[in-house]
Order: structure tokens, then C-alpha cells, then sequence
């Protein structure tokens, strides 16, 4: 995590404090430009290694940056009248325009290569659709110029720490947004805020996602969950076309191996891994954000959408194979807004995403979701009913349990993560509940100190002991409550009104301490004060702690 780079944390630091004596102090529009910025920067690289890689394998590969631009308001004309306006896209590269002299680079940035960016996948595309309304307002050349080295300097910490460490490039960018998020979530925006990449690792591990599997995040901010399926699969069908070893792909800093060599995909496997990760969001910023995102980590055409997925308006359902997300916590929706496939009767998005994340699910589909552990014991009628359907309609595999550390230092709310099947549709009979057991973990720690700072502790805490142990449970064996796991029957979480929370089913050990006689601990700490003197010449002793000990002693007889 970035807590441990402080090199690449004091950049970023001095890249807000540009930006904050520039002129742009609202968070969220500082990251809106930096995240600009930094797409620029990473699409040059991108391009340029993509153009490396084909010279050396021999394969066709057209950039980004060769042939000439229109922009769209001049496309209408006749080609010969196009000429005038047509810039060679070799020019809208950050390597070309960071070399030019700062009044010529901010009005070429504002005029030419920002458009460009709007532009990049054509005027149909998603990400043209959704950048149609962004603007580029870094109003002084000197900002631009300095935010323009600062960055350079940030990708060059970046590649330094990737190389020294082994830590994809990535995932050191990941660290780059969970920083800058940060600021968001300071500033008071509801649920703006990063899931820690080793947690959206961990649930990955749980939920295994494969190639050809629809994938979805219906709140989805920056897209860090569906990035963790595309990099869980594409790190496996590596591994399974012996592309990369498994002795050689060491674990990372918590523990899990991953790797963002692509090259195993032909351009059928990308397309369809491309074509099957879905992303929703009801925040047009975060939309742009995570389109970015994703395409800076080589999703060129990412399906991410700005839809409210609780609200009328969202009519899919039944379609989803895999579904990962952690939806907002707080706040409700307009009562009159709520589809009318969700039938809890309340406004609290917590318990209609748990509802909601169910009906999007194919049967036989798996989502690993994370909630407020309030949902878990919630004894309100829709609390109960929420937990009948997760139990009643779906497998529910798993309750893990997370300590209140995990999303300092955005919110310390307790949370817990919920791995379940859809086994039933809505309008299903349920001849017989499709749980039998229910998986509890309590984790302890994430192998980060639970305070604001999230230091990085030595070795992985609990995330590799419940990956481990949740692909290996098996209820039929004898089961030990008083342990951090263990499997209870549902007839048990049935009688208790489907009540969720490990505290109700642990038990916990109580082992009885045999504290030695007052009398011996007296003496002890008067031997301690004088050494072995006898008993007359102790009574000779008129003040001091000794005194007070002795006529202590004297009291207890």
C-alpha cells in the first residue's frame, strides 16, 4: 500500500499542493484532472510498449498516435475541406507536447489533445458518450507544466518500485487512486472511496471468477472490483498456458500471486473478457474515473455505465454470473424510484443492494459482497427478510466477518462479507431451502494495523488462512464454535430469526485464573523492599512502604 512508498506518497502529496495553490481545491475536481493527466501519460506508455511488443513478436499492431486527427465538428465537411483542421496524432502524445514551452502546451492540451482524449474510441463509443460532458479546466500554464513533471516523476517512482519490488505496475497504480480517493471521502462524499485492493484480491480468491462468465459491480466507483476479476483471471489463464510459472510468480505483500502479463490472450479471449465485465455507477464523475481506469489497465472498451441500479429505470435481471461489489452503506433512495422487482419494502440501500445483487444474479450465479455488519442482526421486518432470501432462495456459502480497521481511513464501520448462489429465482417455489450450513470466519486482522495510518504488518494477517480454509470447509466434520470458523447448520440460524452475526454462535472460553493468597504476595513484595531479615527485625522497621506493607499484612490476619 502507499503507507509503505513514501517516496510515491510525498509526489502525490506535492501534486495536491499544486494543484490547491493553482487554483482547483474542490477534491473531486482535482482528481478529475490529475486522473486526465495521468490517463495521457499512461496511454502514451501503453501505446509505446504495445508498439515494442509487436516489433519483437512480429504481429500487427496500429497506434493510437499514427495517422492524423479531424475533430468532430469539422467532420461534416467535404474531406478536401477537412485538411486544414487535421492534426497529426503524433503531436497529442505526452511524450511530444511535455517538451513544449508551458503557454504552448496548455492551450495544445486544452485545445487539441484533451478533445483527442474524448474522442479516442470514436463518437459511438461508451467512454465518448461519457466523456462527452467533462471539461479541461487547469487554468494556468505553469499548473499544467509542473503537474506535467510531477507526473513524469510519479510514473518514474512507479516503474522503480515495480522493478525493486516485484509489485505489478498496477497495483502501484491502484495505490496511486486508493491515495487520491482518499480525498474524496475527506471531503464528505457518501461511499466515494476505494475497497483495499487485498480485500477485492481476497474476495476474488473466494468467488474465482473464470473467462466467459458475466461479471458485474452494480456500484461500482473506480471499477477496483472488476479490475480484480480481469487481473484473477487473466493471472490463472497465464498459469494454465504455462506462460508464467507457478514457482516463479512469487506471492505479493499479501500473499496472493497475481500477474498482469496479458500476452496469453489472443484477441478473441480479450474481446470476450472485455466484453464480460459490467460496471454501474450513479455518479457521472466516478463513471469517467473508472472508464479511465480500466482502460488504462488494458480494457479498451470498458462496459462501465452511469445507471442507478436500484431504480426503475434498470430493467435487467437473472444475468449476471459473478457479481463483486461493496455498495454504499449509508443513506436511502426516493421510495417512489425503487424498482418494482425489490420487494423488502425500505429505502435503505444496504439491504435493496442485497435484494438487488440477488435478482441480478443467474441462478446458479455467486456474488461476494460486502455489508454493514448491521444487516446481520438488523431485527427490523425487512433486515429479516433480507436475510430469509440470502438464506431460503440462495446457498449462502460464507460469512466473513472483517474487523472495523479495514476501511480507515475513509470510515470505521464494522462490515462483513457475504459469499452466496443463487439457487431460486424470485417467483420460485422454495420446496427446500437451498442453505444447509453457513461458513462463519471472524477475521482478526488484514495484515495492516487498524488504526488511520494502515501500516503494513509482517506477514498477511487472516486473508490467506480464509481463502484457505473456505475452499476446505466441510460441515459434516465436527465443528468447534469456540474456534475463529466453523459451520452451523441452518435449522440453528432458522430459530434464531435468521440471525447472521458470528457473536450469536461462538461460544466463548472462559478459562478460570488461580490467583496466589494476598498473604504470599505480600511477602513476596516485602522480600522484595529489605531481602530475608527475620520477623523481629522487620516489627523494628517505623515507616516507610515496608510499614505500610507489614501492617497490610497484619489486617489479612
Amino acid at each position: 500500500m502507499l503507507q509503505n512508498n513514501p517516496a510515491l506518497k510525498s509526489k502525490i502529496e506535492q501534486l495536491w499542493n499544486k494543484f490547491w495553490s493553482g487554483g482547483i481545491s474542490n477534491p473531486l475536481t482535482a482528481i478529475e484532472q490529475i486522473t486526465y493527466l495521468l490517463f495521457m501519460k499512461r496511454l502514451d506508455e501503453l501505446d509505446l510498449k504495445r508498439q515494442a511488443d509487436a516489433e519483437f513478436t512480429g504481429e500487427a499492431y496500429v497506434s493510437k498516435f499514427s495517422g492524423v486527427w479531424i475533430p468532430p465538428s469539422y467532420r461534416d465537411k467535404p474531406v478536401a475541406e477537412q485538411k486544414p483542421f487535421a492534426i497529426e496524432k503524433r503531436t497529442l502524445r505526452w511524450s511530444e507536447f511535455m517538451r513544449m514551452h508551458a503557454e504552448d502546451m496548455l492551450d495544445h492540451v486544452q485545445s487539441k489533445v484533451f478533445p483527442y482524449l474524448k474522442d479516442l474510441n470514436g463518437s459511438e463509443s461508451n467512454f465518448t458518450h461519457h466523456m462527452k460532458n467533462a471539461v479541461f479546466i487547469i487554468p494556468k500554464a505553469s499548473l499544467l507544466v509542473e503537474a506535467v513533471k510531477t507526473i513524469d516523476e510519479i510514473f518514474a517512482v512507479m516503474e522503480k518500485d515495480s522493478r525493486e519490488n516485484g509489485q505489478a505496475f498496477q497495483d502501484i497504480q491502484g495505490d496511486v487512486y486508493e491515495y487520491l480517493l482518499s480525498e474524496i471521502a475527506s471531503a464528505g462524499k457518501n461511499g466515494q472511496f476505494r475497497t483495499p485492493r487485498h480485500i477485492i484480491k481476497l474476495i476474488a480468491e473466494l468467488v474465482q471468477p473464470q473467462l466467459g462468465h458475466m461479471i458485474a459491480d452494480p456500484a461500482c466507483g473506480t471499477g477496483g472490483f472488476l479490475l480484480g476479476a480481469h487481473q484473477y483471471i487473466v493471472t490463472h489463464m497465464a498459469l494454465k498456458s504455462k506462460q508464467v510459472s507457478s514457482k516463479d510468480l512469487l506471492p505479493d505483500e499479501d500473499g496472493f500471486t497475481r500477474t498482469s502479463v496479458s500476452a496469453a490472450l489472443n484477441e478473441k479471449t480479450k474481446a470476450i473478457l472485455s466484453n464480460t465485465l459490467f460496471g454501474y455507477d450513479i455518479d457521472s464523475t466516478m463513471v469517467r474515473l473508472g472508464l479511465m481506469n480500466l482502460m488504462m489497465h488494458g480494457i479498451d472498451e470498458p462496459k462501465v455505465d452511469y445507471k442507478d441500479t436500484l431504480s426503475k429505470s434498470f430493467v435487467e435481471e437473472s444475468k449476471y454470473d459473478v457479481i463483486m461489489a461493496n455498495p454504499p452503506f449509508t443513506g436511502s433512495i426516493d421510495k417512489g424510484d425503487i424498482n418494482e422487482g425489490l420487494t423488502l419494502g425500505t429505502t435503505k440501500t444496504e439491504l435493496l443492494f442485497v435484494e438487488n445483487i440477488y435478482r441480478l444474479l443467474r441462478k446458479g450465479g455467486t456474488a461476494g459482497v460486502i455489508v454493514p455488519q448491521g444487516v446481520l442482526f438488523g431485527s427490523g421486518g425487512a433486515f429479516v427478510e433480507a436475510r430469509k432470501i440470502l438464506v431460503d432462495k440462495c446457498d449462502l456459502k460464507a460469512v466473513i466477518t472483517l474487523p472495523s480497521g479495514v476501511f480507515k481511513p475513509y470510515a470505521g464501520v464494522s462490515t462483513a462479507i457475504l459469499l452466496f448462489t443463487k439457487v431460486y429465482g424470485q417467483l420460485d417455489k422454495v420446496d427446500e431451502p437451498a442453505t444447509q450450513h453457513v461458513w462463519f470466519y471472524e477475521m482478526a486482522g488484514d495484515g495492516y494495523s487498524l488504526d488511520d495510518k494502515r501500516t503494513k504488518l509482517e506477514g498477511y494477517g487472516d486473508l490467506q488462512d480464509i481463502a484457505q480454509k473456505f475452499h476446505a470447509r466441510d460441515p459434516e466434520r465436527p465443528q468447534d464454535p469456540t474456534q475463529k470458523f466453523f459451520s452451523i447448520p441452518r435449522e440453528k440460524i432458522v430459530a434464531e430469526n435468521y440471525d447472521l452475526s458470528l457473536s450469536k454462535y461462538k461460544e466463548e472460553v472462559f478459562t478460570e485464573i488461580v490467583y496466589e493468597a494476598p498473604s504470599v504476595i505480600l511477602n513476596r513484595l516485602i522480600e522484595n523492599e529489605v531481602g530475608n531479615v527475620d520477623a523481629k527485625d522487620l516489627k523494628k522497621i517505623q515507616g516507610g512502604i515496608v510499614r505500610e506493607l507489614l501492617e497490610l499484612r497484619e489486617m489479612l490476619g
